[in-house]
């Protein structure tokens, strides 16, 4: 089981992504389809909510809708480690905390900003994760 905190930016790039075989759509896909577990807090779903209904975007109700109540139906709330460290961006803050709290070694947060965490190798580009998704259904079919 591959268990991932989806950062907001993903998400948002995935719906107003051009092309299908766009990395974020991917990892949505996955996400969808039950091979990506999201992991995710209260704090996180509030996040989504909030941004996903910027008037900018112009996401309609029911993609809103259908993109959280996958989240929630595939995913595992999870209750975040509180931490000191100081992000970028602290928005980011409880995407990091509940990656802290993941379950277990195949568990990472994804994100389009590397940049606004620290370097750790649980935190990974769209990209990145789709190579490890690779790499691991590999191994596990050997």
């Amino acid at each position: 089981m591959i268990y991932a905190v989806i950062d907001t930016n993903v998400i948002v790039s995935a719906l107003i992504a051009a092309h299908d075989d766009s990395p974020p759509v991917q990892i949505v896909k996955k996400l969808f389809s039950g091979d990506i577990t999201p992991l995710y807090s209260r704090a996180i779903m509030d996040e989504y909510y909030r941004v996903l209904r910027r008037e900018k975007f112009s996401f309609s109700k029911t993609v809103i809708g259908t993109m959280l109540g996958a989240i929630e139906q595939h995913g595992l709330l999870i209750e975040s480690s509180p931490t000191d460290v100081i992000l970028l961006d602290m928005k980011d803050l409880p995407f990091y905390e509940v990656a802290l709290g993941k379950p277990g070694d195949n568990s990472y947060l994804v994100t389009g900003n590397l940049k606004h965490f620290p370097s750790e190798g649980f935190i990974v580009t769209p990209r990145q994760m789709l190579d490890i998704f690779k790499q691991l259904c590999f191994y596990n079919n050997k």
